[in-house]
């Protein structure tokens, strides 16, 4: 028998098993391509800082060709077995016990190559799902350092920094103040990292959310309010983990229900058309807007980024998501971004757009650009919006297929972007620190957020 078992790694930190699943099939994964490209995949995961998985590179390059012979030797077996079934069929009785024997051997050693072949495939199915997506070749080559390709209402990082801030007070400070915000009363109700938002607090965060669903239907994309519990099963094939790197939690998940509260609205979104095949008359992009409540664990936060709204378990989002074909893709994720960009420019933030470098790029995406806003409270800057393009990363795990009108209609599957529309908490701590005036102590709504605010032009204190 061949050996395969001799290479045992940790490859389970983006994969997940569809052993039970009951929504998805098993995922195909193109093994001759990823072979074909084990360099680019190997350059994929040192880029990204996760060189545990060249372990499980390695084991798909070794161990495929081995479960090719395997493959070979069964049909081979199958072959042999079905030959002597057929003497013995035409023999009948009268078949001699030689016959019967080797009869017997051949079932006996296809049953035992069969089961070795299955086990070995598990395993390299296993190995192969835990690899992460390859890298856009105009990712950052710098691995830690993103390329600023925008600045948003400034000149430069220097502008913002020396236009925007007219208080010391960081936006948790200056919410409590107003009576917008409260935190306390979270903490007792619910413990850390949960908020109150009250008043004007309440109606901006409502702001927000009609403004960037208005602003997306202009756009061209279809409304959409997903649920905001989803299996397991999707939340591993969207490429989520439960748990991060250092094995502390970042998903909910409901205990014995193989259920879990999601973190973006991305999830259910991406698996609207799980298990399923556009036709070859199917127009693209298919464009979808949808707004959640957001849970996130963030077990292993700490400091500063865990007071007030910046980093907190459950926020409400409005996401968007893409799904296209390979060749409309790349446009697709500038299109994403310059929407983004105009959402920025439109509320006045002052803000920088970033081609992220590998090392923050999670495992589903090709090409990652964060939107980055001047937070005086933190004395830094944070993140207001994200998009990626995943290419066929969510699509192979969701089934998800496409007749391909251009090549005889052969099925291939579908691409998948993702991107924010409005983060509201992070966007509430922009406008607040930006835009609080302490002369006056209120807080300047942007123009565009007023009409859904009663026509106020300030927030001053509830």
């Amino acid at each position: 028998m061949l050996c395969h078992k001799a290479l045992h790694v940790s490859f389970r930190r983006y994969s997940s098993s569809f052993k039970n699943s009951t929504v998805l099939r098993k995922p195909n994964f193109d093994l001759k391509n990823i072979i074909i490209n084990s360099e680019k995949y190997k350059d994929a995961i040192i880029r990204r800082n996760t060189p545990e998985l060249i372990q499980s590179l390695e084991y798909v390059v070794t161990r495929r060709p081995i479960e090719i012979e395997l493959t070979n030797k069964i049909n081979t077996k199958k072959h042999e077995r079905s030959k002597l079934s057929e003497v013995m069929k035409e023999l009948k009785s009268n078949a001699p016990i030689e016959i019967k024997e080797k009869l017997a051997k051949a079932k006996s050693e296809l049953k035992l190559l069969e089961t070795e072949r299955d086990e070995l495939s598990q395993t390299i199915h296993e190995h192969a799902e835990s690899l992460p997506n390859l890298l856009d070749a105009t990712v950052p080559k710098n691995t830690l350092e993103g390329d600023i390709v925008k600045f948003i209402n400034c000149a430069s990082e220097e502008d913002a920094e020396r236009s925007k801030p007219k208080s010391k007070l960081d936006h948790k400070s200056i919410g409590e103040k107003l009576n917008i915000m409260n935190f306390n009363t979270a903490a007792r109700v619910s413990g850390s990292s949960w908020y109150y938002l009250t008043g004007d607090g309440a109606l901006l965060e409502q702001a927000l959310i009609q403004y960037g669903f208005s602003k997306a239907r202009v756009n061209g994309y279809t409304m959409v309010t997903p649920p905001s519990i989803v299996k397991n099963e999707i939340v591993n094939a969207c490429g989520f983990k439960p748990n991060d790197q250092n094995g502390e939690q970042q998903v909910y998940q409901l205990t014995n229900d193989n259920l879990s509260l999601i973190g973006t609205a991305e999830i259910p979104l991406g698996a609207y058309h799980s298990s399923s095949t556009f036709p070859s008359t199917q127009n693209y992009p298919i464009k979808y807007v949808g707004v959640s409540r957001s849970f996130r664990a963030e077990a292993g936060a700490r400091g500063s980024d865990t007071k007030g709204l910046y980093r907190v378990h459950e926020f409400t989002k409005v996401e968007l998501f893409h799904f296209t074909t390979p060749d409309k893709a790349s446009q697709e994720l500038e299109d994403i971004k310059n929407f983004q960009i105009s959402i920025i420019e439109d509320l006045g933030l002052s803000a920088k757009m970033i081609n992220m470098p590998s090392s923050d790029l999670g495992a589903p995406a090709l090409k990652k650009f964060d939107c980055e806003a001047w937070m005086p409270g933190r004395k830094g800057w944070g993140e207001l919006t994200s998009c990626s393009n995943c290419g066929d990363y969510q699509s192979r795990r969701l089934g998800i297929k496409y007749e391909d009108s251009k090549d005889e209609n052969k099925l291939k599957y579908i691409h998948t972007l993702n991107g924010t529309c409005v983060a509201v908490p992070r966007l509430i701590v922009a406008i607040i620190e930006q835009f609080y005036d302490p002369a006056t102590e209120s807080i300047l709504i942007p123009e565009v957020l007023r009409q859904y605010m009663d026509g106020k032009e300030r927030i001053y204190q509830n």
